[in-house]
């Protein structure tokens, strides 16, 4: 006797948006030429941008469109506004910069049928640059090692899917009762992106025992846009706050996540240590070395997010 097919799983994607009114456009066009359609798309909208809205507008005959507007900046409040909204049993969420694969929704939903303990499905984003899409291959993908170093390398990832510890905002999805009542930190800093916010939120699911998926198929095209605040992206766009944000963003993720040796050994390294991203004093040497101009202000603004971030976590630990 067979097992009977299950029903298919209601896919809510959510868009947060803010004055990207072509990429937006790419994006929503990239949805509504799904094999499988999404249940629900939320196009979350700065109540200061008409532009984004009007083109949302636009979809409504194609997709299963809600525009749902917010007057607070920043992806975290975004795409928690979204989430609040969202009806379906998985709720993946995509950047209005990116454009997913026509397959996206059907290989995300079919994932979350495989195993009732997968609470996040994450994928390949292919990055694009001046239109030539980057060129590279990653093994190891979403990774947090023991002493504090994040593995991205979600934009390159390659071979058969795996778990991994950080899934990306370009290109994450999740099971709704994962989520529950919980929404992304609302402590992060920062006025738009609030980088690293997956980080913090993928690892608080693996704390709570849930399989987080990386499947290269899973694949969104993504063209890095201008973001419109002081976190710009790219080596020559410094910003010594945006650096410290993103820094105390990682910290207190890493804080909230790791036991009491690990976060020793942790504050030790990122001190000492750390990475080119996030240069601790051997990196800060190692930066200095090969003619960067802005090693030393890097190395400031770094120290500064880390200790404010251990001072936050020591304060409100949860």
């Amino acid at each position: 006797m067979t097992s009977p097919t299950p029903l298919p799983l209601r896919v809510t994607v959510i868009v947060p948006t803010y004055r990207r009114p072509d990429r937006l456009a790419d994006c929503l066009d990239g949805l509504a030429r799904q094999t499988q359609a999404p249940a629900q798309v939320i196009v979350t909208v700065r109540d200061i941008d008409p532009g984004s809205a009007d083109v949302a507008r636009r979809f409504t005959g194609r997709l299963a469109l809600q525009i749902v507007g917010i007057d607070v900046p920043g992806q975290v409040a975004a795409i928690n506004r979204g989430i609040d909204h969202a009806r379906g049993d998985v709720v993946a969420i995509t950047d209005d910069d990116a454009v997913p694969h026509p397959d996206w929704v059907e290989r995300i939903e079919a994932w979350y049928q495989t195993d009732p303990r997968i609470g996040g499905v994450g994928g390949r984003d292919h990055v694009y640059h001046d239109g030539v899409p980057e060129d590279g291959a990653a093994r190891v993908v979403g990774r947090l090692q023991w002493f504090g170093r994040v593995i991205g390398n979600h934009h390159l990832g390659v071979g058969p899917p795996q778990d991994v510890d950080v899934l990306k905002g370009a290109n994450w999805s999740f099971r709704r009762s994962a989520i529950g009542d919980q929404r992304l930190n609302t402590r992060l800093r920062g006025s738009g992106a609030q980088v690293r916010n997956e980080v913090d939120f993928s690892l608080r699911l693996r704390r709570q025992g849930w399989r987080l998926v990386y499947d290269p198929l899973v694949a969104v095209d993504h063209f890095p846009a201008v973001r419109h605040d002081i976190d710009q992206r790219g080596a020559d766009q410094f910003h010594p706050l945006a650096q410290e944000n993103a820094t105390f963003n990682d910290t207190l993720a890493l804080m909230g996540h790791f036991g009491p040796l690990n976060r020793v050994v942790f504050a030790a390294w990122a001190l000492l240590v750390g990475t080119c991203e996030f240069p601790g004093l051997a990196q800060w040497g190692r930066l200095a070395l090969r003619g960067d101009r802005h090693a030393g202000a890097k190395l400031r603004a770094t120290l500064r997010g880390r200790l404010a971030g251990m001072r936050a976590w020591r304060e409100f630990p949860a």
